[in-house]
């Protein structure tokens, strides 16, 4: 049995990322989340996370959009970072391509990591939410592409934003460093 699964992992290739470890800093939050990422249900977005991660695009960006009751969401390696413009913060993504859409019936539970996307269900790119509280609404329009399985306390101390676009005014809770983990 064992010679069999040796055989079959090597047919299959070297085997994904399965996880993320994200150390958060912050007027807000301070401590580790750890991540499943769900490569069977989404492997191009899991794939692009992973590598954005692995490349260190992901260190010092800023949880820019932080609305109490729903989500917290960062991930703009491009004008997301610490101590740059946060005016545009939550317009960029990276140089990857977009991603098309990955939906599943997987439903927006709390801790659900979701990607974040404009109106085109095929523009996913770096950023993604992590939900603070069910929101059912967005089952099937958005790609899930993980769960938190420890740390939802850091989550739910992450700063939040103001008004209805939930924009953090000030200094923003950062991801300090995102690693893969296996």
């Amino acid at each position: 049995m064992y010679k069999l699964a040796a055989a079959l992992t090597l047919l299959a290739g070297p085997a994904l990322a399965t996880g993320l470890e994200i150390q958060v800093e912050g007027e807000g939050a301070n401590g580790t989340i750890t991540v499943d990422l769900f490569e069977d249900v989404a492997p191009k977005h899991v794939e692009q996370i992973a590598a954005l991660a692995a490349e260190g695009k992901y260190d010092g960006v800023v949880f820019h959009r932080v609305i109490d009751g729903f989500m917290a969401q960062t991930g703009d390696v491009q004008f997301g970072k610490l101590g740059e413009d946060m005016r545009r913060a939550g317009t960029g993504g990276s140089d990857r391509p977009d991603l098309p859409a990955e939906f599943s019936d997987i439903t927006y539970d709390r801790g659900v990591v979701g990607m974040a996307r404009a109106q085109d269900p095929d523009s996913a790119n770096s950023q993604f939410f992590i939900m603070f509280a069910p929101g059912p609404f967005l089952d099937g329009d958005y790609t899930v592409v993980g769960k938190v399985t420890d740390g939802m306390d850091v989550v739910d101390a992450i700063k939040r934003g103001t008004g209805p676009n939930g924009a953090v005014i000030g200094q923003p809770d950062v991801m300090k460093t995102v690693t893969v983990t296996e």
